[in-house]
């Protein structure tokens, strides 16, 4: 395993921009399917619907902004903006005062997410060595998600302490989101000349050619995959439909986010050794077996089972799609390259949550969760198959 010491500062920066970030965004999502479905009275069908269409809209923006940083040679700039718009949409959910509101900030928040991605993964690729893109991209999602361990554990002791008082969480979220933008300001360097703009419209069919075949293929499997791993919303809605009282749900995101952080620094330098496929691969039969635990197995044991299997997944999954992007993409075309992937599997993952809505909400959970293991069996054959 790479000495951690060796990875670049900024990409270390980066990781406790997003883990800030990660712990207010947290702090409302562990919180907010229940809030909409208990309080507000929403199907789950509907929050299926805005969870996929508010993740696809921040796919959509990552398009742009990836080409945009491309053509600008400004991935910082870009990686800044995207954490402020999230920043200051955060304050809009205790001050909402129904599904409209609420539905509006989700959206907002989801295009500063878009519009900060493919910047910040392009970037990172920009100042990571070859040999350490694995390690890196895998440092920057455990501590992504380190905060997505810490933001429902907050989330929980504010309920108890607050008489599960919604609105006092969401105020809460906002400080460490101001702090996110901050340390992003302050530490996070861009190398002169690390995407230097060029004359080129990054988003034309001849640019797009030039990713290549490898490329495309990735895409293609990576959406695959998407359709069989829709919202963590679902994962709450589990629990609640076992009993989970509103003010332990956010326990649910604990133990996924514990597994995620724990496998993702791992799973990304053991990539970096031994070959991404095979590690892709090993994240693909964790998601079957997950999807079966939570579909099969009964009672607290199954959902623990089930929620840290999902967990290790996206340990061995989500870093090392972002390197295997970074090393089939050509440097000047990096920005697009993150850009049309998250487009396709946010694409994907709307298609995905809206069905999973649908099956549970007329066959029940079982049905969602056995239609997902289908589709992770079906994108294991395919990588499998592909070279």
């Amino acid at each position: 395993m790479p000495n951690h010491h060796a990875i670049p500062r900024s990409v270390w920066a980066l990781g406790f921009v997003s883990m800030l970030m990660d712990i207010s965004s947290e702090m409302i999502h562990a919180l907010l399917p229940l809030y909409m479905v208990g309080v507000l009275g929403t199907s789950v069908l509907a929050v299926g619907l805005i969870e996929g269409i508010a993740e696809a809209t921040a796919s959509i923006t990552k398009v742009f902004s990836g080409a945009l940083s491309d053509r600008l040679g400004q991935r910082k700039l870009l990686t800044a903006v995207g954490y402020g718009l999230a920043a200051v949409s955060k304050p809009v959910f205790p001050l909402a005062s129904g599904l409209e509101w609420l539905t509006a900030a989700r959206f907002v928040d989801r295009i500063g997410k878009g519009i900060r991605g493919a910047p910040r993964d392009a970037l990172i690729a920009d100042i990571t060595p070859t040999e350490l893109r694995g390690a890196a991209f895998g440092l920057r999602q455990a501590l992504d998600t380190v905060g997505a361990f810490i933001g429902p554990l907050l989330a929980i002791l504010l309920m108890w302490l607050t008489a599960s008082h919604f609105q006092t969480v969401f105020w809460a979220a906002v400080i460490p989101a101001l702090l996110a933008v901050y340390v992003l300001l302050v530490f996070v360097r861009e190398p002169a000349g690390s995407a230097a703009s060029r004359p080129h419209a990054p988003l034309a069919l001849r640019e797009l050619a030039n990713l290549g075949p490898a490329y495309w293929r990735l895409v293609l499997l990576a959406t695959l995959f998407t359709l069989a791993r829709f919202s963590e919303a679902f994962l709450l809605l589990r629990g609640q439909a076992l009993g989970l009282p509103a003010l332990w749900a956010p326990g649910v995101l604990v133990v996924m986010s514990l597994a995620f952080s724990l496998s993702a620094y791992p799973a990304g330098a053991l990539s970096d050794r031994v070959g991404r496929r095979g590690v892709l691969m090993t994240g693909l039969g964790l998601l079957v077996l997950a999807d079966l635990a939570l579909a099969l197995l009964p009672g607290w044991a199954g959902l623990a089972l089930g929620v840290g299997l999902w967990g290790l997944h996206l340990g061995f999954s989500q870093g090392v799609f972002a390197a295997l992007i970074a090393d089939h993409a050509p440097a000047h075309l990096r920005g697009t390259a993150f850009g049309v992937f998250n487009l396709l599997t946010g694409v994907a993952l709307l298609v995905a949550s809206v069905l999973a809505g649908g099956l549970w909400d007329g066959l029940g959970y079982q049905a969602t969760f056995m239609a997902g293991a289908v589709f992770a069996l079906v994108t294991l054959a395919g990588l499998w198959l592909t070279r």
